[in-house]
């Protein structure tokens, strides 16, 4: 080899070095900088929801010291007596833990088995049909319901189920029937809150499925077809598989959301006749510590509920990459 391409070689060596080498505290900006800078759209769109979780969800994370305490909004954090794990030991003693529990854990069965499924098998009935006009319409009619508020899904169904001129009870009487109290019965409770829960949220969960489908290599079911295989057999062996990652991650979201079923709509679907077998943590801590000023009471509440929902999270994922899945992380 000779020198001059030798002194070419050594130099291109030292310039690589200096380039991706850790050791200098600027190489390593020097390469961030200009990616940040280039994707700098990107970055400005994500700061408006890195500051909500900021400020609404990490940073209210401090208050939850008031759990140990004696909290008083007099004497503050700072000057609030300690009283340990007081709170938990009481409600843990306490039989409405029980009644909130059970409450708790089969509401939220009830939204796995009928809720979560609901928007995969909307994706694949309307990924099958062929008139696009049609889907547009249909995915249009189920994804309204999503934007009303739960305080008029709730005065719908009242207008549709109540007892006093309500349409299905009207029908229900000139049917020969008895009218039924479909909102203050405590047996209905569960499955007026899981049909208002599907009717609201299912139309929009396709949205996912729905991108996760279009992933999908159009040869195989081109292949598949020549095969000899219909419509069901490509779903079940060919689209399935495909959006299986898709739903392993939203299923694990949801077991993190397994004791938080939310307080709007349970709050408005609640009466004193049907209190027993709705009450859930988010009402009970809403009850607690806003209505009857139990503050580090309902706190120690809202700890163990995100406790539990964060070891669920935990196992789900752990479970999903056991399986060969990826899972959230």
């Amino acid at each position: 080899m000779s020198a001059p391409v030798a002194a070419r070689l050594e130099a291109t060596s030292l310039d690589d070095t200096s380039t991706i080498g850790p050791t200098g505290p600027t190489g390593p900006r020097r390469r961030r900088m200009p990616a940040i800078w280039r994707h700098k759209a990107l970055y400005l769109m994500a700061i408006p929801g890195i500051a909500y979780f900021l400020i609404f969800k990490y940073l209210p994370m401090g208050g939850l010291i008031i759990a140990f305490q004696d909290f008083s909004p007099f004497l503050g954090i700072f000057g609030s007596p300690w009283v340990g794990f007081e709170h938990f030991i009481r409600f843990f003693t306490t039989d409405t833990f029980m009644m909130l529990l059970s409450n708790t854990v089969i509401i939220s069965l009830l939204l796995l088995l009928f809720a979560f499924p609901m928007p995969i098998i909307l994706a694949l009935l309307l990924n099958e049909v062929r008139t696009r006009v049609f889907q547009r319409s249909i995915q249009t009619v189920i994804y309204l319901p999503h934007f009303m508020s739960w305080v008029i899904v709730v005065s719908l169904f009242y207008v549709l189920f109540t007892t006093d001129g309500g349409s299905i009870n009207n029908l229900i009487v000139s049917l020969g029937g008895e009218p039924v109290a479909f909102l203050t019965d405590p047996d209905w409770l569960r499955p007026m809150y899981v049909i208002q829960e599907v009717w609201k949220t299912a139309g929009w969960g396709t949205i996912v499925y729905l991108a996760a489908m279009t992933a999908v290599d159009l040869q195989l079911y081109e292949a598949a077809e020549i095969d000899g295989a219909g419509r069901w057999r490509q779903t079940w062996h060919i689209t399935l598989p495909a959006i299986r990652p898709t739903i392993i991650v939203m299923f694990i979201l949801a077991i993190g959301d397994f004791l938080e079923l939310g307080f709007e709509h349970m709050f408005l679907v609640l009466n004193s006749l049907n209190r027993e077998v709705g009450e859930i943590f988010d009402t009970y801590v809403y009850t607690t510590g806003i209505q009857n000023g139990q503050l580090s009471y309902a706190a120690a509440v809202g700890l163990f509920k995100g406790l539990v929902g964060l070891l669920l999270v935990v196992m789900a994922n752990r479970m999903a990459k056991r399986f060969g899945e990826e899972g959230v992380y």
